[in-house]
């Protein structure tokens, strides 16, 4: 149960994280983004990434072996990486995809590199 618990808090910390590092790209198509300088566009990342890091923490601490939790450092950063570039692909796919940005299409030769990822 704590292996799930530990997967669902990295899938959405990882949700809010993506957001805060990429959504923003998006603010300029709309009417209240517009206008935003530099620094306001930092302050509404980090508010939205300190969601993030309420859900990424306690994910590392029920799930790391010695706090009780079933895995190992390395293999949490490990579930981390695949589920950040999971997400990452979800996103762009339905955020970017068909838009008037210039974002490069899903390409079949991203599975190979993914698949060496999922296998450690």
């Amino acid at each position: 149960m704590k292996a799930l618990y530990t997967i669902i808090l990295l899938i959405l910390s990882n949700t809010f994280m993506t957001f805060a590092w990429y959504g923003h790209l998006k603010f300029k198509e709309m009417s209240w983004g517009k206008n935003l300088g530099l620094v306001a566009i930092i302050l509404i990342s980090w508010g939205i990434a300190l969601f993030e890091y309420i859900l990424q923490v306690p994910a590392n601490r029920i799930g790391f072996r010695e706090n009780g939790g079933p895995f190992s450092l390395m293999e949490l950063k490990v579930i981390q990486e695949v589920i950040t570039l999971v997400v990452f692909v979800i996103f762009s796919l339905v955020i970017f995809q068909n838009r008037n940005l210039p974002v490069e299409p899903f390409d079949r030769i991203y599975l190979p590199g993914s698949g060496c990822l999922f296998r450690v």
